[in-house]
């Protein structure tokens, strides 16, 4: 089978990670896969990404001879518990703002706004880290402006400094789906984002990583609150590309495998209403890129 998506998941207590099955309904553990097939297999995702194409090439030849042998069963989907791709980040989120011309708008409501000249950078604590189906926390005590971004993250799978544009689609691995939830009014108040960017709980990652060489082109992102569409938008309308986000970034900064850059949320968020639409406890936020998967949280 084509290796198309890892997932990390919790089964019986214990945290592992493993590949998609074709029918996406059920996931081959990597502990399996090393027990049946002497195939050496690291404990953690991030640790799986770190070994590039070695890592893919092994559990490739695992997969292979269970096609054969039959001796690792799928785990079933609704069996386990469905963790951030990398539960324990060692470095904060790289994150992109105003990069879709639609969002800026939002924000200024001047005839033409203008596009930034250089990619707006800043940062996500790896604190603020959660799984699918996590709760957001709404920290009524901090803020009364939770909002959401969705948005297509990149995990770079290649060490490297000073990447050219050309090289740059080298040093991804893939692809998830990311949830830059935000404190508004933090936002504001602090002028710098990362504190209203890095609440315990503001950056659901999930469900699963689609390798890059399983990936579109584009990707289309559509976010749901309560099931009413808020964002229907596609990468393609990117003010500055995947490669050259990681040109800029990688200037005098090495970025490491299973480093995360969040490349920006399309128009409809929240505060972008009149009045603003942020949320509340109960909601509901669903954030689909169909080549991916959908990355669902509630709000506690």
């Amino acid at each position: 089978m084509m290796i198309k998506k890892l997932v990390t998941f919790e089964d019986l207590g214990f945290v592992q990670w493993g590949v998609l099955n074709e029918a996406e309904d059920g996931v081959y553990g990597a502990i399996a896969l090393e027990e049946a097939f002497f195939t050496p297999l690291p404990e953690t995702m991030l640790e799986f990404i770190r070994q590039g194409n070695d890592g893919l090439l092994a559990l490739a030849d695992a997969l292979e001879q269970n096609e054969k042998t039959g001796a690792v069963k799928a785990k079933p989907l609704d069996t386990i518990r469905i963790m951030a791709p990398i539960p324990h980040m060692e470095r904060n989120i790289f994150c992109i703002g105003k990069n879709y011309t639609e969002h800026i708008a939002e924000f200024d409501k001047t005839a033409m706004p203008k596009p930034p000249k250089y990619p707006v950078i800043f940062t996500k604590a790896t604190s603020s880290v959660i799984g699918p189906d996590d709760l957001i926390d709404p920290h009524t005590n901090v803020t009364s402006q939770v909002d959401y971004e969705g948005e297509l993250a990149v995990i770079i799978g290649k060490e490297g400094s000073d990447i050219t544009v050309g090289e740059a689609m080298d040093h991804v691995y893939g692809f998830t789906i990311l949830n830059d939830v935000t404190a508004r009014d933090l936002q504001a108040n602090h002028v710098q984002w990362f504190h209203g960017k890095s609440l315990d709980t503001f950056c659901p990652i999930g469900p699963y990583i689609l390798l890059r060489d399983a990936a579109p082109d584009t990707f289309d992102i559509v976010t749901k609150v309560n099931n009413e569409v808020r964002q229907d938008g596609s990468t393609g309308e990117f003010i500055f590309t995947i490669p050259e986000l990681i040109h800029t970034i990688s200037q005098g900064t090495t970025l490491f495998p299973g480093d995360i850059i969040a490349t920006g949320t399309p128009s409809g968020v929240g505060v972008g209403f009149n009045p603003p639409r942020f949320l509340h406890s109960g909601d509901t936020v669903e954030i689909t890129i169909p080549a991916i998967g959908t990355l669902k949280n509630k709000v506690k």
